[in-house]
């Protein structure tokens, strides 16, 4: 029984040959959220003292609220911004927490008293969010321009900052978002709805990522990325504890054991990402090794000390939580379980008022070298120029993006562990398919953080190896390895009306969404249509100056090479494909329109994106328009093996499935003695007969 799967939405979802029976699910019949918040919420506002008492404290300590020597906006704004951080990174987790555990780990019939409470006490928090970080965007103009808020100036000035600043954007944005995550779970009442609102509410820390000390560090891309990844580490590690408290009262025994040991896997995940990207970020933020120890011993030194010393004791309270009190939950005594997550909730509170102290304290000085100067190219791109490409260059230079490199990790571990269960209880799986899946990874690898990466953002030509590989040639080795059909034999299906891993991949795999962009007409028309949508609008521009669009672009290139690849040559169980000819015309159509796209760049007159490639002062290769021309040359030629490639796979699947039918027809006769040729023979005996002549 997998509960309700879209907005009020009931009916049969049918994938693989399984057929699952969706039930709505119903307003919960006892436990209001009120009783929730009576039972729970000291913890969260023992949480809320501790987090503000540390993080006012450290930032005294520390000179974050020290008067500023030039223009000071006053005590309000500086004491106001640390506290109101406070709430802001509080309110954020909260709400995260709360919509990922409505969506993955409250079991029915307990969800029917847990689910909408959750996204009752979503909602309140959400609304808190957007109305702290709209206070925070009001502090953060204050703090920055150093005019009072009181003054007559700040209302016109504050519009523009907000408006026109990426900084007052960013805030801006998150508000927004937050508010109407608010607005939506107020209203929501189905597992779709908390997922995608839970999505929806990681976005929104996107800014957050992207304002930090350590994003302006001469690592930025990775700075950006490690600072991310620990932001959702933290809410969700923070918001699901708290979450879990929260609803608690309204579970049974055996639900609350359920949900706490799905929460104790979330935890494990987060603790590492929290971890990790803390270790990098420090390591960043204090200058490697030359400047770590001295680093140290400033007062921002101290704060990343004691947020290091809560992280362990926090590890050492997960370890204890599975090693005992789960155990005790089960068993019916649930009190050990809730002090030592209440505990744990302060700690982590704690830890989050540290945090909004180290966002306002400038990190120590790193290195005692002396400065160099920076090129135009590293003020622009972020590294520095790379040398002139040749054969050895393109293949051993190195410029890591640690998203990718985790997806990448994740992606190479997931199937090898799902691999390992089908060899262990006794099935295959095609070794091909496993070949095709690594190497799509590691070229999806080097795409993103070898040649091409570096290369593409410096010259046009190197920009369109990048595109083409990451459409063309990765896509197909990945679908080719069948990551679905390895997910739905290996992942473990719930029957207590929660949606994991394979209850959610299925739940995407019905979907109307899905079924539209898999339309053979529409997954052609992204993949074909995404190069004039790109190159010749700001989207290009987008993408080569800032990381989060080049990193959405290196995302929809590859996703739309998957969806196409998957219509066409897909073995993974999905919506609707067209016959084998269609899917021959639409391949060579497609490349057609690639290939005039190629003429095109081959032919112009005009250089694209000439302010960026021109600012670069590059002092080797060709100049920008013939760039740009070897590029739509190489778009054209790069285009033609996979395309033929691609062919021949649908060649040889088109001769198997011919050969499959053959033989389901030759069981069929052998079953009824081949009734469908003797019904043949008869009806052509009786038109015979009936002919006068």
């Amino acid at each position: 029984m997998i509960t309700d799967w879209g907005w009020g939405r009931a009916g049969g979802v049918r994938v693989a040959g399984t057929r699952h029976k969706v039930s709505r699910v119903a307003a919960p019949a006892t436990g209001r959220p009120g009783t929730a918040w009576l039972t729970a919420v000291p913890a969260v506002a023992v949480a809320l003292l501790v987090a503000l008492t540390a993080g006012l404290v450290a930032g005294y300590e520390s000179g974050a609220t020290s008067p500023w020597l030039i223009v000071d906006p006053g005590p309000l704004v500086r004491w106001g911004i640390v506290a109101v951080r406070i709430v802001v990174d509080l309110a954020a987790a909260l709400t995260v927490g709360l919509l990922a555990m409505a969506a993955v780990a409250f079991p029915s019939p307990d969800g029917r008293r847990a689910f909408r409470p959750a996204l009752a006490v979503a909602a309140g928090t959400a609304t808190t969010w957007a109305a702290a970080e709209l206070a925070l965007l009001l502090l953060t103009y204050s703090d920055i321009s150093g005019l009072p808020l009181r003054d007559s100036r700040f209302g016109p000035e504050f519009v523009s900052f907000a408006m026109e600043v990426d900084l007052g954007r960013g805030l801006a944005f998150t508000a927004i978002v937050a508010a109407f995550v608010g607005l939506a779970a107020a209203g929501a009442d189905s597992l779709r709805a908390a997922g995608l609102l839970a999505l929806l509410a990681l976005v929104a820390l996107v800014p957050s990522a992207l304002a930090g000390h350590v994003a302006g560090s001469t690592d930025h891309e990775t700075a950006v990325t490690a600072l991310g990844l620990h932001l959702v580490g933290v809410s969700v590690w923070v918001g699901g504890l708290a979450a879990l408290l929260l609803m608690l009262p309204g579970l049974s025994t055996q639900g609350s054991a359920a949900a706490a040991r799905r929460f104790s896997a979330l935890a494990g995940w987060a603790f590492a990402a929290v971890a990790a990207s803390g270790l990098l970020s420090g390591w960043l933020r204090l200058g490697r090794w030359d400047g770590l120890v001295d680093g140290l011993a400033t007062s921002y030194g101290v704060i990343v000390i004691l947020k290091t010393a809560a992280l362990v004791a926090l590890g050492v309270a997960g370890w204890w939580h599975r090693r005992r009190t789960l155990e005790r939950l089960s068993a019916g005594r649930p009190r050990s379980f809730a002090r030592l997550a209440t505990a744990e909730v302060a700690l982590m509170g704690a830890a989050l008022g540290l945090g909004a102290a180290l966002a306002r304290t400038a990190p120590p000085a790193a290195g005692t070298g002396e400065a160099r100067p920076v090129t135009p190219a590293e003020s622009i791109t972020g590294y520095p120029l790379p040398p002139a490409p040749d054969l050895g260059r393109w293949l051993t230079s190195w410029q890591p993006d640690l998203l990718w490199l985790i997806v990448a990790g994740l992606g190479l571990a997931w199937y090898a562990a799902g691999v390992r269960r089908l060899v262990a209880r006794g099935d295959r799986w095609p070794v091909g398919r496993a070949v095709c899946w690594v190497l799509g990874v590691a070229l999806l690898v080097y795409v993103t953080c070898g040649g091409p990466a570096v290369y593409g953002r410096v010259t046009f030509s190197g920009h369109m190896i990048m595109h083409m590989l990451l459409t063309m040639v990765v896509p197909p080795l990945l679908v080719l390895g069948a990551p679905v059909t390895l997910a739905l034999r290996t992942l473990t299906p719930r029957t207590d009306g929660t949606r994991g891993p394979r209850e959610w991949l299925q739940a995407v795999l019905t979907s109307p969404v899905l079924r539209v962009l898999t339309f053979a007409p529409v997954a052609a028309v992204l993949f074909a249509g995404s190069l004039v949508a790109f190159y010749w609008t700001d989207l290009f521009e987008l993408a080569l100056t800032t990381h989060v669009g080049h990193e959405l672009m290196a995302a929809h290139f590859l996703l739309a090479g998957y969806l196409f690849a998957w219509v066409l040559i897909g073995v993974d169980p999905g919506p609707h494909r067209p016959g084998y000819p269609l899917r021959l015309v639409l391949l060579f159509a497609t490349m057609a329109f690639h290939a005039f796209v190629g003429v095109v760049l081959i032919s112009g007159t005009t250089v694209l994106q000439p302010g960026f490639f021109g600012a670069l002062d590059r002092d080797w290769g060709r100049d920008l328009l013939d760039d740009q021309r070897l590029g739509g040359q190489l778009a054209w030629a790069i285009g033609e093996i996979p395309t033929l490639v691609i062919a021949m796979v649908l060649v040889v699947q088109w001769a198997r499935s011919d050969d499959r039918e053959a033989r389901r027809r030759d069981r069929a006769a052998d079953r009824d003695g081949d009734a469908e040729l003797a019904a043949y023979n008869e009806m052509l005996a009786k038109l015979s007969a009936r002919d006068p002549r």
